[in-house]
């Protein structure tokens, strides 16, 4: 290897040089922030909803409604967040918005009245789900051009794996010590380590540290700065950033809909709760497994051809679970949401910045995650009216395949930008 090889392999960050190119070190952290955002998702509130009503006596049906405003509000912040993003970088950025989720968590773990807690809520939806979500996902774009489908297939890998250490650890928390104590918990580590662990590692972009991206070509002495890529009208106003970021919206509108009335979808179709249980591993574990293989398809096929299979893969599994009579036939069902939500996540992590560029990512990646955001909150209301007024959920899977298959067709069709010629 040459010096100017070993240059670009080994830039100097302090006093120790790295043997591998530096934006795997963001990868790493993007995804431990993506773990971060738990206390702001659906998931992680779930794990301490049943303890938080008994203790502050709310009623279920009011605490769904301050959770659907709550996530709608903590839309708004993928927005400002976006442009944080792009005019002080993703360090800045990611640790100020750490800290704050931090110390919201935390109050939120003495809480004692109705008003709090909504106020704390929709804190977590806007500095978690949304903002941190944003920034996560954003790191990831601002580091690779030409490795960004594998860079992102490495990120959804760690950040899955994360997740699964998460949940069942805070989980388990919450039953041995009260949610109040597992809050404080989360709230400390965000405290104590992820913001510290971001501002120490995390840097804005290669050209701020002299490195071309994917470390592939030398660049001159100096901080560069990234100027080319569209902004977020010019991002707005073609049909590829409406057609992949309603694809995304909508995979986010079922997800969390059927998330949320799993065991009683399942058990409308006559299983217990312990298929539900096994339907849930499958998912997770077929998800992983479409991670691996989007990452690999991207670049292999245009990124509209792999959305139009996602959503075809989703049709089919939405047009099957009103017929579903066995384990094999919900084990079949299960595997085919998986893999498409795999595929979909991949694409929604790579797209943006390889459609649009750098220059302008964090406030286009901003309002395609609130177009998401927006969604998963309308999700479980849909199902829960469908439910209410026809007595089944049947009706709401048939509307939502048509609405899905239609989405798969615009993206077979939509015009993309030329795949990046791929390196060696």
């Amino acid at each position: 290897m040459n010096s100017l090889d070993a240059g670009i392999r080994r830039p100097m960050i302090g006093p120790v040089a790295l043997p591998f190119y530096y934006g795997w070190v963001n990868v790493a952290v993007a995804a431990l922030a993506m773990v971060g955002t738990l206390p702001g998702r659906t998931q992680g509130l779930g794990l301490i909803t049943e303890s938080l009503l008994l203790d502050l006596q709310i009623d279920r049906v009011v605490f769904a409604r301050i959770n659907l405003w709550a996530t709608l509000i903590g839309a708004l912040f993928c927005l400002g967040v976006g442009r944080l993003i792009d005019r002080f970088g993703s360090r800045a950025v990611l640790t100020v918005v750490t800290v704050a989720l931090g110390i919201v968590v935390t109050s939120m773990s003495g809480v004692k009245g109705v008003a709090a807690i909504t106020l704390l809520i929709t804190l977590t939806r806007g500095l978690g789900q949304s903002a941190l979500s944003v920034i996560s996902i954003t790191m990831v774009g601002q580091w690779f051009v030409r490795r960004l489908s594998l860079a992102m297939a490495v990120y959804t890998i760690v950040l899955s794996v994360g997740f699964m250490v998460a949940f069942p650890l805070v989980g388990s928390m919450v039953i041995k010590y009260g949610w109040r104590t597992a809050w404080t918990a989360v709230g400390l580590s965000l405290l104590v380590g992820l913001a510290p662990l971001g501002w120490l590692l995390v840097r804005r972009s290669p050209e701020a540290c002299r490195l071309p991206p994917d470390g592939e070509r030398p660049v001159a002495d100096g901080i560069v700065e990234v100027t080319t890529g569209q902004t977020l009208w010019q991002a707005l106003s073609t049909p590829s950033f409406w057609v992949f970021g309603l694809a995304s919206a909508v995979y986010g509108l079922i997800a969390s809909g059927i998330a949320l009335f799993n065991e009683s979808i399942l058990a409308e179709r006559g299983f217990d709760a312990s298929t539900y249980h096994r339907s849930l591993v499958i998912v997770a574990l077929t998800a992983l497994v479409g991670n691996f293989l989007g990452g690999w398809l991207t670049s292999k096929w245009s990124m509209n051809r792999l959305l139009a299979l996602a959503m075809g893969l989703l049709a089919g599994s939405l047009l099957s679970l009103p017929h579903v009579r066995t384990q094999a036939h919900v084990a079949a069902y299960a595997i085919v949401m998986g893999l498409a939500g795999g595929f979909v996540i991949v694409i929604f992590f790579s797209f943006w910045s390889r459609e649009f560029g750098r220059a302008h990512l964090g406030k286009i990646q901003g309002a395609a995650q609130a177009l998401t955001v927006v969604a998963s909150a309308v999700g479980p209301l849909l199902l829960a009216e469908c439910v209410s007024r026809t007595g089944s959920y049947a009706a709401i899977f048939y509307l939502l395949t048509v609405i899905v298959m239609v989405l798969g067709f615009g993206a077979w069709f939509v015009p993309v930008s030329p795949e990046l010629p791929k390196s060696g």
